[in-house]
């Protein structure tokens, strides 16, 4: 099994969320299994604003999460950590060219049937460039792209 995980579920990894049970059992997982979570560009940029618009949104009255600077910052930390050590998390680089050729691929055949997103797309496309059998997220979205181009996918538990 060779696993790629999107920022979505990064996100639950290492915040306290609906779906953060889930994660850390899937990470339990991957871990005593000795494998790793491929990191790509995308990931570590989109999971920086995710933390950022999360603080954003506690300071604008959401209730999803009472998101501090400081909390942003740990979690980030925490990634980095995780990445750093290369136990759980492996840098990842994919060629920007490839990446736009498979995106547009699935774009054209996914996305005027079922409205599937740029980020989606874009980590769907990495997961299957870097050979990833199977794609780990808790959005729905995400998940049926990746179904649909064969990937077995996490189940859906809180």
């Amino acid at each position: 099994m060779k696993v790629f995980a999107d920022t979505n579920f990064f996100t639950c990894a290492l915040l306290d969320l609906e779906c953060t049970d889930s994660a850390a059992s899937l990470m339990t997982h991957l871990g005593e299994n000795g494998e790793s979570l491929p990191v790509t560009r995308l990931i570590r940029m989109e999971f920086t604003n995710a933390l950022q618009r999360l603080v954003f949104e506690a300071k604008h009255g959401s209730q999803i999460l009472r998101m501090s600077q400081d909390l942003a910052l740990l979690a980030r930390a925490e990634f980095d950590e995780g990445f750093a050590s290369g136990e759980l998390l492996r840098w990842s680089p994919i060629p920007e060219g490839e990446l736009e050729e498979a995106f547009e691929m699935l774009t054209y055949r996914h996305t005027a049937k079922h409205g599937f997103r740029t980020y989606d797309l874009q980590h769907v496309a990495s997961a299957l460039l870097l050979g990833c059998d199977t794609f780990w997220s808790f959005d729905v979205k995400a998940r049926k792209l990746a179904k649909l181009e064969g990937m077995k996918v996490n189940l859906m538990r809180s």
